[in-house]
């Protein structure tokens, strides 16, 4: 039962991640594009596009960087864990999973904080006249879901026993998924070839 809750909130972070992620860059750009093609084209832009656009794009990036840690996207150096012995491999995991937990956790509540700071400022942007609190709401809930993320990882390493905790290098994993796709491709081109008889 508390799995299925957890899946869930979990399946909802990434939704949203994605779709504010998708919804800002696709929104960015065209709105940058629309502005200079007004600009160059017809003499006149909107005022407010460019602020619009920073902001729009700024969402993009911390609500796509919190999707990252799910795919497990950010660069990492693995070369350390994968020399250790496996039981010092997965002791320096949680380490590094525990700090950069700590940190995002951080983050989040002084954004939190800074966030309550400035309603109570009334802080309003100088193109949009909105209040501002709206653009740095990406921070704390952005570093929250990331918190999340890398909370999910941290207990899939705590169940996992330490000798598959580090298995394969970056490169074993992507010539793997390579070769995945390949025989995927030759499966899928067998099939159109036979009408899916084989």
């Amino acid at each position: 039962m508390l799995g299925r809750i957890f899946e869930a909130i979990g399946a909802l972070i990434g939704f949203i991640n994605q779709s504010i992620a998708a919804i800002g860059i696709a929104g960015g750009v065209a709105l940058a594009f629309y502005n200079v093609v007004a600009r160059y084209v017809f003499g006149s832009s909107l005022t407010w596009a460019g602020e619009l656009t920073v902001y729009l794009f700024l969402w993009s990036a911390f609500f796509g960087a919190a999707y990252c840690f799910k795919e497990d996207a950010h660069i990492s150096i693995t070369i350390l864990l994968e020399k250790l012995p496996p039981k010092a491999s997965k002791a320096l995991l949680i380490l590094s999973h525990v700090v950069t937990l700590v940190f995002l956790l951080a983050v989040s509540w002084y954004g939190y904080k800074y966030l309550l700071l400035d309603i109570e400022l009334d802080e309003r942007s100088i193109d949009l006249d909105i209040p501002m609190w709206i653009p740095y709401l990406a921070i704390p809930v952005s570093f929250a879901f990331a918190a999340w993320r890398v909370g999910e990882k941290l207990a899939a390493i705590l169940k996992t026993p330490a000798e598959e905790v580090v298995h394969r290098s970056e490169a074993e994993m992507i010539l793997a998924e390579l070769e995945e796709a390949a025989s995927e491709d030759l499966v899928r081109s067998v099939e159109k070839k036979t009408g899916g008889m084989l």
